[in-house]
């Protein structure tokens, strides 16, 4: 990430003022409407124009609004004109609309510099826009949970946002977890043997999310990429269950790397007998060739990188310190 306190904004020749940031809910409906306006208020505070799509709080049984309201609202993000399109909420909506998404007009607004942020169930859309364009968009927070916070957001997760808005962010850095001492996990996965990936297409996203598009045309066949993963809300042996499909499917040994972010908010058992998150991450690596890295900060934390679904990347690791870099987009 940039270094905020030493940078001269004045001769760097990148574009440091309000940005036009639109506002729209392609999945489910935004419940918590105080977290909304909070994440308004955020934005509008921090200097920027903020425009709400006027279907933005619709509500259609668990939808905002009905298949052909939101399809309504993905076009009208796309023909904003913004600098940013962000999504309120994630939830569950977008992999029922992905045969009637504009993609012609989505990779217009991304061409013009509008950038698509979101996560979650944007994981349908981001990649099916890779799958059927090729366009780039980003891995990131969403309006409510994310900047709607009733404390003050997390500052990496602001920093990143930020570079996003300046045109600075050029990677993302991060620590790998160290196995504790005396654990299967600390005798199967010593320190990281140094690596690079010189170039490979980053791309990913929510795993059950991305699961669910495998055998569609919405899934991007992309060899010798970078696939990240996270999740919410599913128990390990889920995970490994989702992560069996596509192992079998041939997917991942199709990679150069497997980086898995963050999964939380599942419950363990008394049943599990010692099954856990690190026991899915051991067998995954004994049943692949392609290094699996974990502790990327990002998913349903606060605390997230940005990601640009769609770029290409180069991936370096050394011991526990792990960079993925993509220089400047534009």
């Amino acid at each position: 990430m940039s270094d905020h306190d030493d940078h001269d904004h004045a001769a760097c020749g990148h574009d440091h003022g309000p940005k036009h940031i639109y506002i729209f809910s392609p999945s489910s409906a935004v419940r918590d409407k105080a977290a909304f306006r909070r994440g308004v208020a955020r934005l509008r505070a921090m200097g920027h124009e903020v425009e709400i799509d006027p279907d933005a709080l619709a509500s259609h049984t668990r939808f905002a609004g009905d298949d052909e309201t939101r399809l309504a609202a993905i076009s009208r993000a796309a023909a904003s004109g913004a600098d940013i399109a962000l999504i309120s909420r994630g939830g569950y909506g977008l992999t029922r609309l992905l045969p009637q998404l504009p993609y012609k007009a989505i990779a217009k607004a991304i061409e013009r510099g509008t950038e698509f942020v979101g996560i979650s169930d944007f994981t349908a859309f981001q990649n099916a826009v890779l799958a059927k364009t090729g366009a780039i968009t980003w891995a990131g927070p969403a309006l409510g949970a994310d900047l709607g916070t009733e404390e003050e957001p997390d500052d990496i997760m602001l920093a990143c946002l930020d570079d996003l808005f300046s045109g600075h962010g050029e990677g993302a850095g991060w620590e790998l977890p160290r196995p504790r001492k005396g654990t299967a996990a600390a005798a199967a996965a010593p320190v990281q043997k140094p690596f690079t990936v010189k170039q490979g297409t980053l791309w990913g996203g929510n795993l059950a999310v991305l699961s669910s598009l495998i055998g569609t045309p919405y899934l991007p066949d992309i060899k010798g990429g970078v696939l990240f993963f996270e999740d919410i809300g599913e128990h390990p042996y889920r995970l490994e269950r989702l992560l069996t499909q596509w192992l079998h499917a041939g997917l991942l040994a199709r990679q150069k790397a497997i980086v898995l972010g963050q999964f939380n908010e599942y419950k363990l058992t008394a049943h599990d007998k010692g099954f856990k998150l690190d026991s899915v991450v051991q067998w995954l690596r004994s049943q692949l060739k392609v290094p699996v890295l974990t502790g990327l900060p990002h998913g349903h934390v606060p605390t997230k990188v940005l990601l640009p679904v769609g770029a290409p990347v180069s991936l370096s690791v050394d011991e526990r310190d792990a960079l993925l870099f993509w220089g400047h987009l534009r």
